[in-house]
């Protein structure tokens, strides 16, 4: 007759292939809270893509959320605060607001707002790649990795809080705090600094001195629309963990 032990054994080995199984065609993210505060999470799955949870939800401080999403999962993640909606999920955020829906429904976030952007393979390739966006702004620090790590897999993130050295022309404050800090483009409206127009390639749009203030305090981060050599991260994994206020490594 099996042990208690054995027993236990067989049930975590099953409950372990049925998560591995539940998955095996795509990819699991996990969302995590560090924050002090609760976190609205946004969700846009790219052109041809579903949006999980009809794109929001409420994730509150030291909370997590577990989402499957199918294999070649194209998409974008960002966190929204200072938050309130009714019953009917109607309201608004201080940051990353979309049109005042708690579920973002095929909506992006309005800048400024820190983005995880990722393409979790295609038809012609197996690999993943991921980032942490600056280009619409900074809203709060955010983090992604695969979990147990993977050969060629690392960190993107912006850990710091851009909002205490934030340029005062950038500056997006709520009852006189600094809640989030613009992007360069979205402040000044200039070709130059929204790499469109005759700065639309890699070869005409450099970093500026904004981008440069941005990527000193975030190295692993993209601070404008082409830093793709030092921001762009490239993987493997079934698992990756998305953290809202992560600790400073």
């Amino acid at each position: 007759m099996p042990t208690s032990s054995d027993q236990l054994l067989f049930l975590f080995l099953f409950v372990s292939l049925l998560s591995i199984s539940s998955f095996a065609n795509g990819t699991q993210l996990i969302l995590v809270n560090n924050c002090n505060d609760s976190v609205w999470p946004g969700i846009l799955g790219g052109a041809g893509h579903p949006t999980p949870v009809d794109g929001g939800f409420h994730l509150t401080s030291g909370k997590e959320a577990v989402l499957n999403v199918p294999e070649r999962w194209s998409g974008r993640i960002w966190g929204r605060q200072g938050c309130c909606f009714d019953t009917n999920g109607k309201g608004s955020c201080d940051t990353g607001d979309c049109a005042g829906l708690l579920h973002c429904r095929g909506m992006g976030g309005k800048p400024p707002a820190t983005v995880v952007e990722m393409t979790l393979g295609t038809f012609k390739s197996a690999l993943h790649y991921y980032d942490v966006s600056l280009v619409d702004g900074f809203n709060l620090p955010v983090s992604m990795m695969p979990v147990g790590g993977g050969v060629g897999c690392g960190v993107a993130a912006c850990e710091a809080n851009l909002n205490v050295c934030c340029p005062s022309m950038f500056e997006v404050k709520r009852g006189g705090k600094v809640v989030g800090c613009k992007s360069a483009c979205t402040a000044l409206k200039s070709a130059k600094y929204c790499c469109t127009g005759e700065y639309s390639t890699p070869k005409s749009c450099k970093p500026t001195l904004f981008s440069h203030l941005f990527k000193a305090i975030c190295p692993h981060a993209y601070s404008f629309a082409y830093d793709d050599p030092t921001s762009l991260r490239t993987c493997r994994a079934s698992r990756y963990v998305i953290t809202f206020c992560p600790p400073t490594r």
